[in-house]
């Protein structure tokens, strides 16, 4: 399966704010974006002017980033949204929020979307009591996220779930700490979607 395998930080330096991709680093003083405010590279600190196109591909690559998928796979997810009732680009925010390996990031059993897919690949995760591995599986509304009975003792998901109360969850889902069991609410509404990025510019790009 492909993948993006390089350094985390260097994503969020180029777009030049945090992505969230590391979990709770993002959070201390050792975040990269902290330490270093300018993109990677030779010509990182220059000032750069950008044009149109280019301000729209940096909010798509921004989503593509956030999410962990790559372009064939968020260009089906546009196709997907454009078909929908409703505003396009909320409907493909919605969608890549759906995927069963942020929900699990989402409900804090994973401290990263990184982390979540591994344990989704992993087989710690079930969903409406049935075993499912694979990390771009759409949650459905009233569906039921589960980590396995033989997987609650593992070290990460005890850690992740110990800090629930602290890192908060999205008013779209809920989370039962005790049973390691979360459900979705409904589906999530823009506003209720925390991510830096303007949809409609990418709506822009693919729409030429």
């Amino acid at each position: 399966m492909a993948r993006y395998r390089e350094a985390l930080c260097r994503l969020c330096r180029r777009e030049s704010e945090k992505l969230f991709l590391k979990g709770d680093r993002c959070y201390t003083e050792k975040c990269a974006v902290e330490r270093r405010k300018y993109p990677p590279g030779q010509h990182g600190q220059r000032r750069k002017k950008f044009s149109d196109y280019a301000l729209q591909l940096r909010e798509k690559q921004k989503a593509k980033e956030t999410y962990g998928v790559l372009e064939r796979q968020f260009r089906k997810y546009y196709y997907i949204a454009d078909k929908q009732k409703g505003v396009t680009g909320s409907n493909l925010l919605q969608l890549l929020e759906r995927r069963l390996d942020n929900v699990v990031y989402r409900l804090g059993i994973g401290a990263n979307r990184r982390q979540a897919r591994q344990f989704v690949l992993h087989g710690h995760i079930t969903v409406n009591d049935k075993h499912v591995n694979i990390p771009s599986y759409l949650i459905g509304e009233n569906d039921v996220v589960s980590v396995k009975v033989i997987s609650r003792k593992n070290v990460l998901i005890e850690e992740n779930i110990s800090k629930i109360q602290h890192r908060g969850l999205p008013s779209w889902v809920e989370m039962d700490a005790a049973s390691f069991t979360g459900k979705v609410l409904h589906y999530p509404a823009r506003d209720e979607i925390e991510l830096p990025v303007q949809e409609q510019l990418i709506i822009e790009l693919y729409s030429k």
